[in-house]
């Protein structure tokens, strides 16, 4: 089988290997009595039985049966216990259903920075959705597969799978899914060893049409009984069979204990082999594929095509994996016995069998098979030679949980005398996010380094008179004082050290050499990050679009429009509107004339544009994008960050009036958030705060401020700005609500109302400092909306100017219109001044609508819903479309809504109609005179 963390793309068939369909034989026994068992309208058929119970040949079978039928077949094996490595031969095989079919979803997995995997198998699921066919997936041997984040994807498609899908799942043993919901929905179709166990019938069919055994029908009924039906116990007992004379001893002689039965069946079948086929067994054992050529390199012998072939002829549990005969396996049972044979008979060989595949792997170029077999050699040395060899390309590759469980099989004692390999245990540490063990592994490889942290000039450098620095690849090690100030500047970042990734990723900066063009490309970038997460934005662009100009240079495309859509959100918080829309624009230009990998970022310059539209007050602008946006992505691929999606929804859904579905939305992409190197200047729980409050729960808004543990006395940073900007409108909310009790304090409620002026005070003072123009307005908004909950007119009309005179040339709305009603009050004070007095009266205008719903139609008097819990507004728009030939995309953009927010009203309104499907809602509707 394959190995760990294999490059998916390869110069041997082996990937052909997973996804080869096995073919059914009219000369095996047919078993229609379970083939028609499965049930291809339920989602999940379940073929659980231990090993040699004629699992995959029963569906091989099933398979024939439905010629018309596509189906995707992936043999798994251990190594695919990697998520990278098992998703991606999962997306592969969907290409045997529909050409292109998985593509978009295996460009993703590939991404720099994957995201959470539900996002990629909701690409999947739109991609299935669109096959129009009923099809299948078959994922045979599934119980190697041990990881839970593979079982916990498993589940997820399971529960949104297309109905025209079906999934096969054959195992040794019960995944670990939610089996018992399935059955009690009528969702899961079983077969279990009752099932699977030869009948009589079978027995004798099998015996005598496939094994060509001539024995009587007692003799049969004997052999039937003693194995249970086990058919690779009935197969091994007729290869015993085959050649003797006293069957009716043999056959008399075969009962006991079952384990006794089987280790005598498979020595009888090993001992009545020819040596030369013995030892090729016993030799070979070790493979989990087999070809020819690695055969002859690991027997020392020539031949090995030959006997593949005549064991293959011979029915002797070899089975082939492409139809080109190049490539097979064992039966994994007859694996398993003969490993136990060699290891008992060959103890001291088997190393070096090991390390003869390791090197024929090495030498094929298949990195991740030689060291599998290193590490069962036992040469530690040469495993991790290998792991050194092949760590950039693992880590490009974004493996490194393979390559972390590769060097945590290498003695401690071996890695220390590794510096680059102490080094790419560091990161995969951090990538893993064991923060605690780094730093010990850095001082490892630094302990190799000249004082300072430089290289000395000395070929052998001694750490003491008994050990000596091994390196592999000098240029990786030349590299290393970089390498290891670059890991401690993402460690640093990591747990929020902002200082330290700085001092780190500048000293990185200045260590590397000056023809490490990526490399320096990279770590300005990560500069830039950082002086961004200190909110020296400035300094923080430069930094970055430094580091954008070389991936320029280098022609990297890709890595442009990713690095020009963090540029863009960088040109957003310092306030640069118009400029920020024409480094859009001109990106746009370049990704939708590239792959469908650039087009990728293509969508998310959409939704940068979104943005950038939905700040300047252009609604209709902002949604159109945003559309065409989620087109694009449901076309070619998810983007990165899916969490942005809903949290754009949900501003759009705010601005409507629909508060309910944007705290939906943001509680999604709440759900979809995970940690990345860019900081976090805008949390979406803040966003629900704020959310709570233009609902007037304000009681939830408070809990958050207790839960986040802000004061108007914090010390102050720029990844809290946001929450403390959020802090400041909750506080100014609850004044204006307390100072209308008559049992409220006055004194007390000023001092509250004073503190909340002074923490916006300061927080102006750091944003004008830093040269933040977008922190500067937003901070001047809400002390103007302080003053005016104060009743402080004169007060607020000053910060309220310089807010104005700072976004008119931006063309700034948002932050305005969004404060409703006492936002009304002052621009109309404005007005009298004369202040941006043309301004002032667009952003007037933009108030007469903003946070206003719209509606798709009015209903003249509407008569109360004759339903326990009645459908909202949202939702009664959403059904009057479901009596249409809209598909959903289609609603979502009647509505100009996200698909998700069309999906979820559909699922309230099945809920409350109780009904299952669109046709039954509209039907129910209609009865109760809803639409």
């Amino acid at each position: 089988m394959t190995v760990s963390a294999r490059p998916i793309t390869s110069n041997l068939p082996l990937l052909e290997t997973k996804l080869y369909l096995p073919k059914w034989s009219a000369d095996l026994v047919s078993r229609p009595r379970l083939v028609n068992r499965i049930h291809p309208k339920r989602k999940l058929t379940l073929v659980s039985a231990p090993a040699g119970f004629g699992k995959t040949t029963l569906l091989a079978e099933w398979v024939a049966t439905m010629p018309t039928r596509p189906v995707a077949w992936v043999s798994l094996d251990r190594s695919d216990n990697d998520p990278a490595v098992y998703w991606a031969y999962l997306f592969a095989a969907l290409n045997k259903i529909q050409p292109k079919l998985g593509e978009r979803s295996l460009s993703l997995l590939r991404s720099p920075q994957p995201p959470p995997i539900e996002s990629v198998l909701m690409t999947l699921l739109n991609e299935l959705t669109a096959v129009k066919e009923d099809c299948a997936v078959i994922l045979d041997d599934y119980h190697v597969i041990e990881t839970q984040a593979i079982h916990d994807g498993i589940g997820f498609l399971l529960s949104h799978l297309p109905p025209q899908v079906h999934l096969i799942v054959a195992s040794r043993a019960d995944p670990p899914l939610s089996l018992a919901r399935m059955r009690s929905h009528g969702e899961l179709t079983e077969l279990r060893v009752s099932d699977l166990q030869f009948t009589p019938e079978e027995a004798a069919a099998f015996l005598s049409q496939v094994m060509g055994l001539e024995i009587s029908a007692g003799e049969v009924a004997a052999l039937e009984q003693r194995t249970e039906g086990w058919i690779a116990g009935l197969q091994l007992a007729a290869l015993s069979l085959q050649g003797r004379e006293d069957i009716p001893d043999f056959v008399a002689a075969f009962s006991g204990d079952d384990r006794y039965i089987v280790d005598y069946l498979l020595e009888e079948v090993l001992e009545r082999q020819p040596n030369s086929v013995r030892r090729f067994l016993l030799q070979t054992a070790i493979l989990e594929h087999l070809s020819g050529s690695l055969c002859d390199a690991v027997t020392d012998q020539n031949g090995g095509q030959g006997m593949l072939e005549t064991l293959e002829r011979g029915n002797l549990f070899i089975i082939p994996l492409d139809n080109k005969r190049q490539w097979y396996r064992y039966h994994h049972l007859f694996a398993d016995v003969l490993q136990a044979h060699a290891l008992m008979e060959w103890p001291e060989r088997l190393p070096s069998l090991h390390g003869q595949a390791s090197r024929w792997y090495e030498q094929n170029g298949l990195f991740s098979d030689a060291i599998r077999h290193a590490l069962a050699a036992q040469d530690f040395e040469r495993a991790a030679g290998l792991v050194e060899q092949v760590w950039p390309t693992m880590r490009r590759r974004q493996q490194e949980p393979t390559v972390l469980g590769w060097i945590e099989a290498i003695p401690d004692a071996i890695l220390r005398n590794r510096p680059v390999l102490s080094v790419a245990y560091a990161l995969v540490l951090l990538n893993g996010g064991q923060l605690d063990a780094v730093e010990a592994r850095l001082q490892d490889a630094e302990r190799w380094l000249g004082e300072g942290g430089k290289i000395t000039a000395s070929d052998k450098l001694l750490a003491s008179s008994t050990t000596e620095r091994i390196v592999v690849d000098e240029k990786q090690f030349r590299a290393l004082p970089a390498t290891i100030a670059n890991t401690r500047a993402y460690w640093s970042q990591s747990i929020g050290d902002v200082a330290s990734t700085v001092t780190y990723a500048q000293q990185a900066l200045d260590l590397l050499p000056a023809d490490e063009e990526y490399e320096r490309g990279a770590t300005a970038a990560l500069l830039g990050l950082a002086y961004w997460s200190s909110g020296k934005l400035e300094a923080a662009y430069r930094s970055f679009a430094e580091g954008l100009d070389t991936f320029k240079q280098m022609g990297g495309t890709q890595t442009t429009v990713g690095g020009t859509l963090l540029l863009a959100n960088m040109g957003i918080a310092r306030g640069r509107f118009r400029q920020t829309i024409r480094l859009c624009e001109q990106a746009l230009e370049i990704a939708t004339q590239q792959s469908e990998a650039v087009l990728s970022g293509a969508a998310e310059l959409y939704l940068t544009l979104s943005e950038l539209r939905y700040e300047q007050g252009d609604l209709e602008a902002a949604s159109q994008l945003l559309l065409r946006g989620e087109e694009l992505r449901q076309q070619i691929s998810l983007p990165v960050s899916e969490y942005l999606w809903g949290v754009m929804w949900a501003r759009l859904e705010t601005a409507q009036g629909n508060l309910e579905a944007a705290l939906h939305q943001l509680c999604e992409a709440e759900r979809l958030y995970y940690n990345t190197p860019i900081p976090n200047v805008r949390p979406i729980v803040a966003l629900k705060a704020q959310t709570w409050v233009k609902q007037g729960r304000l009681a939830e808004a408070l809990s958050w401020v207790r839960e986040r543990g802000l004061s108007v006395e914090d010390e102050l940073s720029y990844l809290r700005e946001y929450e403390h900007i959020t802090l400041a409108r909750i506080l100014i909310c609850q004044y204006k609500l307390e100072v209308q009790s008559p049992s409220s304090e006055r004194p007390y409620l000023e001092e509250r109302i004073q503190q909340s002026i002074d923490l916006l005070a300061r927080l102006l003072e750091t944003a004008e400092a830093d040269e933040r123009i977008g922190s500067t307005i937003e901070i001047l908004v809400v002390q103007a909306l302080a003053y005016e909950a104060q009743g402080d007119f004169a007060g607020a009309i000053a910060p309220l100017k310089r807010a104005l005179i700072l976004a008119e040339p931006e063309g700034y709305v948002r932050i305005f219109a969004e404060a409703g009603t006492p936002m009304v009050r002052l621009l109309r004070e404005a007005m009298t001044c004369s202040i941006t007095s043309a301004y002032t009266q667009r952003l007037l205008t933009a108030l007469e609508t903003w946070g206003q719903k719209p509606r798709l139609s009015a209903l003249p008097n509407p008569s109360p819903q004759p339903l326990i819990e009645p459908l909202s507004q949202r939702e009664l728009d959403v059904l009057r479309l479901l009596n249409t030939e809209l598909t959903g995309p289609e609603i979502a953009r009647e509505l100009v809504v996200a698909l998700s927010t069309v999906r979820t009203h559909t699922k309230h309104i099945y809920s409350k109609l109780n009904v299952t499907n669109r046709r039954a809602a509209v039907k129910r509707a209609i009865e109760l005179e809803l639409i």
